[in-house]
């Protein structure tokens, strides 16, 4: 079979598309899955260039990518709920236990997929787990966000932001986003109450009284949302560990969350999709010999929602 393997750190370079994978058998609790669709992620760029190299041992050459949507090919003997034929979505990263899901074929943790939502179509759903899981674990489980209240969600347009904010929309919540002009329109459609443009707006100077804080973006812009949120209030950010003085300062809470990928999340994340007719927006898709300028597309274009891989 054919997969996208890295041979080593760099740039597009180092990417390869190998004819000849031996096409691998699920042990006891992995699932063999013939890949539809694959989602392309900022960590998967960073991992080529070796950014990462530090937390992750790997070992050349190794295929790439994690999100995934596709059909079961086999189960091993000691997977349940996950049956041969099925479509699932999940992920595949050979850092969690797969084969990555940059191929034709994948192996992945039972524990990692779940069922695909029925509304979705593979593509729409291999860009679904990693920023949909990211939007429920911060939103959902540690903000425990609630209607009429005010969250902030920087980043609106992009993959984990456009699900954000159809989230809190959802969730009752009044959301506020920042956005460059170009995407206004995009995040105004997906439901945001205020939209803020960044290049051109400090957004705190825009709104205040925020009960959580959903940060994407990192730096400046997470040290400058402490200012508006109200006491008591929460910021979750992907990128920054909290900053305890700014904590004290502003009386409120901080977490970094590292977003953990299962099959619990997954389930529940695509019964709320397909119940509230959750939009995942593709902005280009690649084929599978072209990985190597999807992960360039992805780090410098900074898309609209998500890019896929089709093999």
């Amino acid at each position: 079979m054919r997969s996208a393997q890295m041979r080593g750190y760099g740039g597009s370079d180092v990417i390869v598309i190998n004819q000849n994978v031996s096409l691998p058998d699920p042990s006891s609790e992995k699932v063999l899955v013939n890949v539809k669709a694959a989602g392309v992620n900022p960590i998967d760029w960073k991992i080529r260039e070796g950014r990462m190299r530090q937390a992750m041992q790997l070992e050349f050459p190794l295929t790439i990518g994690m999100d995934f949507s596709g059909i079961v090919e086999k189960v091993g003997t000691a997977v349940s709920g996950i049956n041969q034929g099925d479509a699932v979505y999940g992920q595949a990263s050979a850092m969690r236990g797969g084969t990555g899901a940059f191929a034709e074929m994948a192996l992945a943790n039972a524990d990692s997929i779940a069922h695909k939502p029925r509304s979705l179509n593979h593509q729409e759903a291999a860009g679904l787990p990693l920023v949909g899981v990211s939007a429920w674990q911060a939103i959902v489980e540690t903000m425990g966000l609630k209607n009429d209240q005010k969250i902030l969600i920087h980043g609106g347009a992009g993959g984990i932001g456009s699900i954000s904010i159809q989230l809190a929309q959802h969730l009752g919540a009044h959301v506020v986003t920042t956005v460059s002009t170009n995407d206004m329109q995009f995040v105004k459609a997906l439901g945001a109450d205020e939209i803020i443009d960044y290049k051109n707006q400090a957004f705190e100077d825009v709104t205040h009284d925020c009960d959580a804080v959903f940060d994407t973006v990192g730096g400046d812009m997470y040290r400058r949302s402490f200012k508006v949120l109200k006491r008591g209030g929460i910021i979750v950010s992907m990128l920054e560990q909290p900053d305890q003085s700014l904590m004290e300062q502003f009386g409120v809470k901080a977490v970094f969350q590292f977003t953990q990928v299962n099959r619990n999340r997954l389930a529940k994340l695509a019964d709320w999709v397909d119940e509230n007719n959750v939009r995942v927006n593709i902005e280009k898709t690649f084929p599978l010999d072209k990985v190597a300028e999807a992960l360039d597309y992805q780090k410098d274009v900074h898309p609209r929602g998500k890019v896929v891989v089709a093999p």
